[in-house]
């Protein structure tokens, strides 16, 4: 216990030490919200896949599908890593990087009101993801807590609040930049935690081909009869699999915090290097996640059961880590920690940034005008900025409360709390985002399509009790069923005026 301790401890003192060093450098928005749009490759694919891969995944993603699924959950990595990564990265990189840069775009819904030419869309954006990042981020905490509980035995409560409260003092103090650095170092710890745990798991059931076995052994739950299913290429049910693969695959092409990693990067060969980090870092995190989460039915005990005899998934993965020696608990801890730590902290920046650009400070634009032409001194615009960023630490406090309080009384698990944030998110902002990327002629009637479309189905279904699909498929369909949505209705709806649509493309050439 005291060796988990120490290294907590020096953990936390690290990442709030770096906060104090970026403090200078978030004195600015640009500097705050996107490092300067100067952060490298390297910290940028950190950022990236720290931001992606979170207590969410290892506790509970890998447990929940590892469970359902087996050893076909390791696909679901694959995914992540294929289309999560490399093909985000090589299909958005470096054009969001150019025309981000080229409009004078900070977030995402400041993108949607100067691309589509429309503040409307911009501030019902910035709405859209307020609200539904809180959800993500109570699975985070969730998912930190209740592997500390397990761990420490420190009671959920007060795990939740400290690291609300840490999570909230580095990112105040040092903005984008502390958060990417941080990222570099918890993305090195969590490559070398999985590959570590993994190999003592597997261990402690006599190795790979006796641990394979065993599974194989076990029978399905449709059909008792049958035994294998747990050990194949696909699994019992490999519809629901794929499912699965598309939402937390697909889903970070349209998710405000993800996308905005692109907004920050330095230059084009930052990006082609972050490209292959980035994918490299997916396989082993989220491929290493998953694998280990399919073993989780031979660590079956009374701990993953609730009262009512339901399985407890979220508490899967820390009964299989807590029977591990003390050394390995208290590195899977930090593993697990800077994971969430670094999700936390981009789900509230992300937040934070976008409330106060693009709803309570909308004149952003004129500001910029009237400094051009001499209108406003260096000293007020000097002012200007230190309010916005003031404003931007406050709501940091404010989203992380609601958050909170959301952790400590969490509705479902963490799994459906995901399902439930990625699906409306990506589900509005997707299409219309990567569309508008590359195709001129999407509509800003095809872009409210998208936003009724994606909030509509994920919000009817939750009120339905899930009557369309569970929430995981649901969101599954609110992110595919966007593209047709934007096309079609781009295709019956008035066009947007061609020569500023040809401005905002000019950065392509």
């Amino acid at each position: 216990m005291f060796f988990r301790i120490i290294l907590t401890v020096l953990f936390l003192l690290v990442m709030v030490g770096v906060g104090i060093y970026s403090r200078k450098q978030a004195n600015s928005v640009e500097g705050f919200v996107l490092g300067g749009r100067s952060v490298g490759g390297w910290l940028t694919a950190f950022a990236y896949g720290t931001s992606y891969f979170s207590a969410v995944v290892f506790i509970g993603y890998a447990g929940q599908f590892g469970w359902k699924y087996g050893l076909s959950s390791t696909w679901i990595g694959i995914g992540n890593a294929i289309i999560g990564s490399l093909l985000a990265w090589l299909i958005l990189g470096r054009r969001t990087k150019v025309m981000t840069q080229h409009i004078g775009s900070r977030t995402m819904p400041d993108f949607f009101g100067i691309r589509y030419d429309s503040q409307n869309l911009r501030i019902v954006a910035s709405v859209i993801a307020f609200v539904f990042l809180i959800p993500y981020t109570a699975g985070v905490y969730k998912g930190i807590s209740t592997l500390f509980e397990m761990g420490f035995g420190i009671p959920y409560i007060y795990c939740a609040i400290t690291m609300a409260l840490l999570t909230a003092v580095y990112v105040i103090l040092g903005g984008y930049k502390a958060t990417a650095i941080n990222d570099f170092i918890q993305g090195c710890m969590m490559i070398f935690g999985i590959v570590l745990v993994i190999v003592a798991v597997i261990n402690s059931q006599g190795g790979l081909t006796t641990a394979i076995g065993k599974l194989a052994a076990l029978p399905s739950d449709a059909n008792p009869q049958e035994n294998g299913m747990f050990a194949t290429w696909f699994g019992p049910d490999p519809w629901n699999l794929l499912g699965v693969v598309i939402l937390t695959s697909l889903g970070t092409w349209g998710l405000p915090q993800m996308v905005g990693k692109f907004y920050s990067i330095t230059d084009e060969a930052a990006v082609r290097r972050g490209t292959i980090i980035s994918t490299v870092f997916a396989f082993l995190v989220a491929g290493g996640c998953y694998f280990l989460g399919g073993f989780g039915r031979l660590f079956n005990s009374p701990a993953i059961y609730e009262a009512t005899g339901k399985i407890a998934f979220d508490n899967i993965v820390p009964s299989m880590l807590v029977t591990l020696n003390d050394a390995i608990i208290g590195l899977v801890v930090l593993l697990v920690l800077a994971a969430s730590m670094s999700t936390l902290a981009g789900l509230v920046l992300t937040s934070s940034s976008t409330m106060t650009l693009d709803l309570i400070y909308r004149d952003k634009k004129a500001s910029a005008a009237e400094v051009q032409s001499g209108e406003i001194d260096d000293s007020v615009r000097g002012n200007i900025e230190h309010r916005k960023v003031v404003v931007m630490r406050v709501l940091i406090v404010f989203f992380i409360a609601i958050s909170l309080l959301i952790a400590l009384n969490p509705p479902t698990f963490i799994a459906q709390l995901m399902g439930i944030s990625w699906g409306a998110l990506a589900g509005a902002f997707l299409a219309p985002f990567l569309l508008g990327l590359y195709w001129k002629g999407v509509t800003p009637a095809a872009v409210w399509a998208s936003y009724i479309w994606g909030v509509g189905l994920i919000v009817v279904n939750m009120l339905s009790n899930n009557a369309i699909a569970n929430p995981i498929n649901c969101g599954a369909i609110a992110m595919v069923g966007s593209f047709p949505v934007v096309w079609i209705v781009s295709l019956l709806t008035p066009k947007m005026d061609r020569k500023k649509v040809d401005k905002i493309f000019k950065c392509y050439k």
